[in-house]
């Protein structure tokens, strides 16, 4: 079954001929990448946009990995941080940020002759409220695993045939997705983030997000590293850890981590009202 698909996605990407991947250095658009590199050679290049949204973590693990798998990789300032809208984080922030993207994607394919812009999102990326696809479509962007119909666990299955390292990194939204919608994105908000959660990665949490709550900061982590933050040794060096990057108060979400949970506060697509 999953070989089926993969000849597929590369019939497709041949079909395209030649490509701009936007390529975050996460699994969906690394295998996206990947496999565009195995059929179309220097005819696709990855394009990362390296704002402050980006942790520095993920910029230098997308460079090692696009360098690992020997494609073609640039960066580029898409400039989100100056867009209002985008810094309102209303809840179609995401909307703002990946059009942004996509300017910056559209310009650098036309500047060097590539026939199209693609991305990484899959079948299941259709399900959660996710504005930066309604950006995606505007910019008339290809979805190659979507045409094909790849799940987020086909991702996952096929990238570990191709023997690809990331095939079991964890999902890593971009920082600003931590800031809940109402509150300014900042750059020093997103540095915050990005420094707590290197510090909670480097005590051996895989799956992790700060979510941003002003003085507060309310870690959500796997549901089988919960105990793990019961330790006193380690729930003191995270309470540290949170100290040093500004926060006042450092809290654990019981819930554990859970795809958008911002997005619990919507209703529908709009801020839910207290009366």
């Amino acid at each position: 079954m999953i070989d089926k698909k993969l000849d597929a996605l590369r019939e497709r990407l041949r079909q395209l001929e030649s490509v701009v991947v936007c390529y975050s250095g996460g699994l969906d658009s690394g295998f996206t990448l990947a496999v565009a590199h195995e059929q179309l050679g220097h005819h696709a290049v990855g394009l990362t946009a390296a704002g402050p949204a980006l942790a520095p973590r993920e910029r230098d693990d997308a460079i090692a990995f696009a360098r690992q798998i020997g494609a073609d990789h640039e960066m580029v300032d898409a400039g989100e941080i100056g867009v209002a809208d985008y810094v309102a984080n209303g809840p179609d922030r995401c909307f703002h940020c990946k059009s942004a993207l996509y300017v910056a994607a559209e310009r650098y394919r036309q500047q060097r002759g590539f026939r199209h812009v693609i991305n990484g999102t899959n079948l299941d990326d259709l399900g959660d409220y996710r504005p930066g696809l309604e950006a995606a479509k505007r910019a008339n962007i290809v979805s190659p695993l979507v045409d094909v119909g790849f799940t987020k666990s086909e991702v996952r299955e096929a990238a570990r045939l191709l023997g690809l390292r990331l095939w079991d990194k964890p999902a890593a939204a971009c920082l600003a997705s931590r800031i809940p919608y109402g509150t300014a994105v900042t750059s020093k908000r997103l540095s915050q983030i990005a420094g707590f959660e290197a510090e909670l990665r480097d005590l051996g949490f895989r799956v992790v997000r700060v979510r941003h709550h002003d003085t507060i900061a309310r870690i959500e982590v796997g549901e089988d590293e919960l105990a793990a933050m019961a330790d006193p040794t380690t729930r003191q060096r995270v309470h540290d850890a949170g100290k040093r990057y500004g926060f006042s108060y450092v809290t654990l979400d019981l819930g554990a981590y859970r795809v958008g949970s911002h997005n619990e506060v919507l209703d529908g697509r709009r801020l839910r009202t207290v009366t």
